[in-house]
């Protein structure tokens, strides 16, 4: 099922990595070394430009640019940022070997920085747990879902966004585990926080097509019926009613999503799904 790559869990922003004082500063032989950071802004911005134009050869040369340069930087934070998004980016290239090379570096680094506990911990066990429930390792997935959700409940100044790409994952590999009544409990505390994010409903809908999933997991495709066609309704309608802008995310996430629609015989909403889509990429100048 698709999942959010973006809001979700993707991102570190700066106020998800800002801490009170700077560790690096006051690190023995820091002024034989000094920092040179790494532009965090302009490479997300950057790497978003690359996926909306489905360039995602551009896309990995551009992060492997900016990793090595923050490594001859000594700039281990910005250097967390990348490993991070080399994790979603891998793990959407079915990469496996790449993606957990990069899940270890990352937990390796965070570990380094002393950032577990904070809000640049919590986005970082997503991103791992994420790619690794993608590669079937779902157990080790939990125990790093269980880590962010420690970190991003205790915390206030969490951002509905992250709290929704934590639950929705969550629930996704719940599900895989077959802890259906976990899942479900993720899935409603999912949509739950996206109504406070605009244009968050992207990812409800996301949501509930991953509910439908669950639904046929759990009690088959027959006595599912009902609640497909409830949770594919309220799926599409959200889709194609949102104020979220129409663009290469917008596209990205029809693009995903039709292939469920058209799995459960929704294919006039998969087929207009998908035309938007390419639509939206033609008009981008997509590759």
């Amino acid at each position: 099922m698709p999942e959010k790559t973006r809001t979700v869990s993707t991102v570190l922003r700066p106020e998800d990595y800002e801490e009170p004082r700077c560790l690096l500063c006051e690190t023995p032989g820091a002024r034989e070394n000094p920092v040179r950071m790494v532009p965090q802004q302009r490479i997300i911005q950057k790497l978003d430009d690359y996926m909306s134009r489905r360039d995602y050869a551009g896309a990995e040369r551009h992060l492997k640019y900016w990793l090595a340069e923050a490594a001859d930087g000594h700039d281990r934070r910005g250097e967390l940022m990348v490993r991070g998004e080399l994790i979603g980016h891998y793990r959407k290239m079915g990469n496996r070997t790449a993606a957990l090379e990069q899940v270890d570096a990352a937990l390796a680094l965070l570990k380094e920085l002393g950032f577990e506990e904070t809000r640049s911990g919590g986005t970082t066990y997503v991103n791992a747990a994420t790619a690794c429930s993608a590669f079937g390792e779902h157990e080790r997935a939990m125990g790093l879902f269980e880590r962010a959700r420690k970190v991003y409940e205790a915390d206030e100044k969490t951002s509905p966004e992250l709290l929704g790409g934590l639950y929705n994952n969550m629930a996704l590999c719940c599900a895989a585990l077959g802890r259906y009544k976990e899942a479900s409990a993720c899935y409603e505390k999912a949509l739950a926080v996206m109504d406070a994010v605009p244009g968050g409903e992207l990812e409800q809908a996301i949501t509930w097509l991953n509910m439908a999933d669950a639904a046929v997991a759990e009690k088959g495709m027959e006595e599912s019926e009902g609640l497909i066609r409830e949770y594919l309704d309220k799926a599409f309608d959200l889709l194609t009613h949102t104020g979220a802008p129409r663009d290469g995310y917008y596209a990205f996430v029809c693009e995903k999503c039709a292939p469920v629609f058209s799995y459960y015989g929704y294919f006039l909403a998969a087929q207009e799904l998908e035309e938007t889509a390419k639509r939206i990429y033609e008009e981008r100048g997509s590759v």
